[in-house]
This record gives C-alpha cells, sequence and structure tokens, in this order.
C-alpha cells in the first residue's frame, strides 16, 4: 500500500504538469495533441480517485478492527470486509503495473479459425464464447462487430470488441494461436482430432488522434450482406468494405442493416488495424535494437486446451496448468491471464 500510494502521488504531480501545459495560449492549436492530453488527464484522475477511496476504505476498516476487539459479534463482518478490499488492492496494484500506452483502452478481438474446417471452426466459436464469458465476469461490455459463420458448424473468423478499463491490457496476454485437442463430435469414428485458432488483439484507436486517415487513400465498396439478418439485408447493399490502399489493408463489416452502422464499424476497425501495425512495426524496430527475435505469422501455439485422452490446459509460455478445461473454456481466465502478465512486466520497456 506505502509503494502504491507513492505511485498515486507521482500520478497526482502528472496531472498537474498536464493542467498547467493545457492552460497555455496555444494549446489548442494542435488539436491531436490537445485531446491526447486531455484523454491522459482524464484517465490520470480516475485512476487516482479510484485509490483514493481505496484509502478511504483501509482507514474504515482500521477502525472497524478497534470495535471489533470489544464486539466480537463485528468480527465476520470485519473479516468480510478485508478480504474484500484485499482483492481490490490486488487488482489495482496490478492496474498500476498495467502502463503501457494503450493498457488502458477498449480491446479489439479478432478470431481466426485454423486449417481443419469444420473442427477448427467449431473450436473458434468456443474460444469466441470463452472470451465473451470471461468479460461477463468482469462486467466488461461486449459486441458482436462481424461474423463469419462457418459451412457445417462454429465460425471462420469474428471481430468483437471488449470494452472495459484495461480491456486492452489484459487481453494482450491472449494473443497468440490456441489449441484444442479432443475427440471430434464431427467424426463418425469419434477420433482425436487437433484444432488450431489465432486470437488477435488490438486496442481501439481514436481516429484523427491515434491514425490519421486521408479519405483519398480509402476504396470504399458495398455489398449484399451474406449473413442473417432477413431479406431487407439480402436484397440492399448495406455491407460496406473499405481498402486502405497506402497499406493494402482491408475490413468489413456487414452485421448491421444500415450501411452507415456498417461504415462506422469497418472505420473503427481499419483505424484500430493501423494502430496496431504501427505497434508493431515500433516493436520490431525495438528488437533490432536489443537483438531480439521476432517470430511472424501463425508461430507456435501459446495455450493448449485438451480434453482427451485427459483434461489439462497449459500455457506453453509461463508453464502454468490446470485439470479443469471446463472451467477455463467458461471463461475463468484470470489466473492465465495475470500469471502471463506478471512473467513480461518490465520487459516491454
Amino acid at each position: 500500500m506505502p509503494w502504491s500510494i507513492f505511485e498515486i502521488g507521482k500520478k497526482e504531480q502528472e496531472i498537474i504538469r498536464l493542467e498547467k501545459l493545457s492552460a497555455a495560449p496555444d494549446f489548442w492549436q494542435d488539436q491531436t495533441r490537445a485531446k491526447d492530453t486531455m484523454r491522459q488527464v482524464a484517465d490520470l484522475r480516475k485512476t487516482v480517485q479510484k485509490w483514493r477511496v481505496m484509502e478511504k476504505q483501509a482507514t474504515d476498516i482500521a477502525e472497524l478492527v478497534i470495535l471489533a476487539e470489544r464486539d466480537s459479534a463485528l468480527q465476520d463482518e470485519v473479516r468480510t470486509e478485508v478480504e474484500s478490499t484485499s482483492r481490490q488492492l490486488d487488482e489495482l496494484e496490478f492496474q498500476l503495473m498495467l502502463s503501457g500506452e494503450y493498457d488502458a483502452r477498449n480491446a479489439i478481438m479478432t478470431i481466426h479459425a485454423g486449417a481443419g474446417g469444420t473442427e477448427s471452426q467449431d473450436w473458434a466459436q468456443m474460444l469466441m464464447r470463452m472470451y465473451l464469458r470471461w468479460a461477463e465476469r468482469r462486467r466488461y461490455k461486449t459486441e458482436v462487430l462481424d461474423v463469419s459463420p462457418g459451412e457445417e458448424a462454429g465460425i471462420k473468423s469474428a471481430v468483437i470488441t471488449i470494452n472495459g478499463e484495461y480491456a486492452c491490457g489484459y487481453l494482450k496476454s491472449e494473443h497468440g494461436v490456441h489449441r484444442l485437442v479432443r475427440l471430434s463430435p464431427f467424426d463418425a469414428d469419434h477420433a482425436r482430432h487437433t484444432s488450431f485458432a489465432l486470437i488477435e488483439v488490438m486496442p481501439e484507436a481514436e481516429a484523427d488522434v491515434d491514425v490519421k486517415i486521408n479519405s483519398n487513400d480509402l476504396k470504399i465498396d458495398t455489398f449484399r450482406s451474406s449473413g442473417p439478418g432477413g431479406q431487407n439485408v439480402q436484397k440492399t447493399s448495406t455491407a460496406v468494405r473499405i481498402t486502405h490502399l497506402p497499406t493494402g489493408l482491408v475490413v468489413a463489416s456487414q452485421t448491421e442493416r444500415s450501411q452507415y452502422q456498417n461504415k462506422e464499424i469497418a472505420m473503427k476497425l481499419l483505424t484500430s488495424r493501423l494502430l496496431d501495425m504501427e505497434l508493431a512495426k515500433r516493436a520490431e524496430e525495438r528488437a533490432k535494437l536489443k537483438g531480439e527475435r521476432i517470430e511472424a505469422g501463425w508461430g507456435n501455439q501459446i495455450r493448449s486446451y485438451v480434453l482427451h485422452p485427459y483434461k489439462m490446459v497449459k500455457d506453453h509460455r509461463t508453464g502454468l496448468q490446470t485439470g479443469n478445461p471446463e472451467l477455463v473454456l467458461d471463461g475463468e481466465l484470470d489466473e492465465f491471464i495475470m500469471a502471463y502478465l506478471r512473467s513480461t512486466l518490465g520487459k516491454e520497456s
């Protein structure tokens, strides 16, 4: 707690510095820089407020402990309060360590089924459910922006937004290839199959703040949606595809009935992908300076989920494993997420 309060004191000093900066007469001449500064101030204030509330809770508990020494009936209440506050404190201290530039942002997650047809497409859908359940447990808001259904079952790909504080900071641990081993429900012989799916995680970007996009660099096409949505979707060209000509990036949205809404979603995806591309470029440059090797493409799996011949989930980066894959697939991911993030803290600077 003393270390944490010291860190919060530093954040309060940073708020004062940024507010002085914003008072300069020419501050709003650079709109992009000004908006970014004001967002930093808002984020810092939110963090400081949480810690000051926690500080008050700690003081209240200390007073309650003194009362409980005289009244044994209060001891259970004190124990409950201490346990609850301790959990909150652990979470807040961990968030202090998530100091990446975009860690506090909402996340955009893309799920891709690997080779293997129906098996991998079903696995991709299982993963989408897992992350939606994880977000639900943390009371984060989610929205499926785009989904491409499989031919027989599952999904070929999906894009979802996960909105909540530090969503990107937590979910960056999930970026990579996930492997499933099980008896196939789609195989008449019930043979054992191995399936793969790729998870990509990007911070939600802000247009004209994180990334500037020239409208002349965009090629926008409309087409008829191939997904569900009724006759109106099928008969009118509501789906939107945007190509960013300088990079060749292509994004599309067809989940909404309105062409305008689909265009908004596609632009959100494009902005985040361009930011992600820029972040990857910076990471590659840092790795070259440090002499590190960057794995391209799918690479090796980060985590295996085994349902047969035994039950296990193992993270190959940290060695953490559990014998209850059903619980993990129902969204109990925090232990794996925290273990990975703790193992990487300090390595990203």
